[in-house]
Parts: C-alpha cells; structure tokens; sequence
C-alpha cells in the first residue's frame, strides 16, 4: 500500500496543482465566476499536464523540487495553450500565466510537505 503512495500520490499532486492553476487563471482570480465548464476544461488540462509531468519526472529521476516544478509549469501551459482559447491578452498568454502560477504553486505545495516531512520525521 504505502509503494501504491509513493507512485500515484505525486500523480495526484500534480494533477491538482495544474488544474487549480488553471482554474484560478481562467476566471482571472475571480472564484466567484467559476462554473461547471471551468471546472471541465481546467480539470482536461490538469490530468494531461499532470501525467506529462509524472511521465518526465520518472523517467528524469529527479526529485529537486525546482526541477519537478519547472517540468509541471512547462507542461501545463503547453497543454492549456492546446486545450482552450486564452481569454485575455495574445492566443498564449493566459497559458503562459497558467503555466507559471502551476509551476509556484508546484514549488511552494512541494516545500511545504517536504518541511512538514521533515518535521514529523524529527518528532519521532
């Protein structure tokens, strides 16, 4: 069970972190205009962006986490170019701004958890 963890957990994290990065973007911040449809399309991006980043941080073998999260932001705003029209500035802006808030939001979740890992491995 706990292998099962270790390979789908980060899958999991990846995913989430995408698809909140597009979510936030496509409303522009705006939490109180989110729909079902952003929900959708943000969620295509995110699962696409979140397996293409598991694939290439396998086969990396890397665990920096600047590295993890440089992979993830790349591959969400490549995907969210793909998956819809940017809603404002040029065709790949808002990918690009999603792309980046993925890749923040990767480093600063990864951080976290490794402090708080850290932390409950010195408490025992």
């Amino acid at each position: 069970m706990n292998q099962f963890k270790e390979r789908v957990g980060p899958l999991v994290e990846y995913i989430a972190e995408s698809t909140t990065a597009c979510l936030v973007t496509m409303v522009q911040g705006n939490l109180l205009a989110l729909t079902f449809s952003h929900l959708l399309i943000a969620s295509q991006t995110g699962v696409v962006a979140g397996v293409i980043a598991s694939i290439a941080i396998f086969f990396s073998r890397s665990n920096k986490r600047w590295i993890v999260s440089m992979v993830l932001g790349t591959g969400t705003a490549v995907v969210d170019f793909y998956v819809h029209p940017g809603m404002f500035g040029s065709a790949a802006t808002e990918a690009i701004v999603t792309g980046i808030a993925a890749g923040v939001l990767s480093y600063l979740v990864g951080v976290t958890f490794q402090m708080g890992r850290a932390k409950f491995a010195a408490a025992k």
